[in-house]
């Protein structure tokens, strides 16, 4: 009898091969809605999350920035204030709607020069090594099948000196948030996305991949483990989202 190899999308057990293709579908699904719908689920906050990101990125003018998972600019769009005309941003995604919806909204604010757009695997970048100041990965590292794979590749393609940050839905840090934080997660944030985005099969699996994600000590743990240095995480919102930075030294 043959074995096939398994991992979670969302609470269940799918193929692993097939993993892809299913997180595929959903950001397919709500690419149009994608930043309605991130206003909505955060009431906002997600632009202070990603805005202490960038600043904990520590990125300067002329830094070489790979923002991976990148979807429709919003980091992007910060970094490029950063690291001006002479430095380069790649927007990098494996789903080819986000990254349409992303090039086109930031060609409509005129930031176009010192931007690229790559449609990659974050297992497996397709960069060379020692190629960037900064890699950014923000609410994408939970829909990636083997993350370990995906950190090494980020480690490979940094420049010593340079930077991992991780921004990404974490684990509430006491009861009462845990409790409210499901009560919204499984109840109604399903059913904004049915009503928003007219899906709520695939905001369904976005709650229940962020309860699959590491939580933040297993994250650091597995950082070092891709070969990171001085590894840390920064709580935000209790612990409903953490940022976590790594060096290679």
């Amino acid at each position: 009898m043959t074995m096939t190899n398994t991992t979670h999308f969302g609470f269940k057990q799918v193929a692993t091969e097939d993993k892809v293709k299913l997180v595929r579908g959903v950001f397919d699904s709500v690419a149009g809605q994608y930043d309605i719908m991130n206003d909505l689920m955060s009431m906002g906050i997600h632009r202070i999350w990603k805005r202490v990101a960038v600043q904990l990125s520590n990125v300067r003018k002329g830094d070489q920035v790979l923002d991976l998972a990148g979807g429709t600019g919003d980091l992007t769009t910060l970094f490029e204030k950063r690291v001006g005309k002479e430095g380069q941003i790649v927007l990098a995604d494996i789903n080819s709607e986000m990254l349409r919806t992303g090039r086109d909204r930031l060609i409509d604010r005129g930031l176009v020069g010192n931007i690229r757009y790559a449609q990659v695997n974050a297992e497996c970048l397709p960069f060379e090594d020692n190629t960037f100041d900064c890699v950014c990965i923000a609410f994408g590292l939970r829909n990636v099948t083997d993350k370990d794979a995906a950190l090494r590749s980020m480690y490979r393609v940094l420049k010593p000196g340079g930077r991992v940050i991780v921004l990404e839905f974490s684990h509430p840090v006491d009861k009462i948030t845990e409790t409210v934080y499901d009560f919204y997660s499984f109840k109604l944030l399903p059913k904004i996305g049915k009503i928003v985005a007219k899906d709520e099969d695939s905001y369904r699996y976005l709650a229940e991949s962020i309860r699959m994600h590491p939580k933040q000590d297993d994250l650091k743990k597995m950082m070092e483990n891709a070969g990171l240095e001085r590894c840390e995480y920064f709580n935000m919102t209790q612990g409903i989202v953490a940022v976590h930075r790594g060096y290679k030294i």
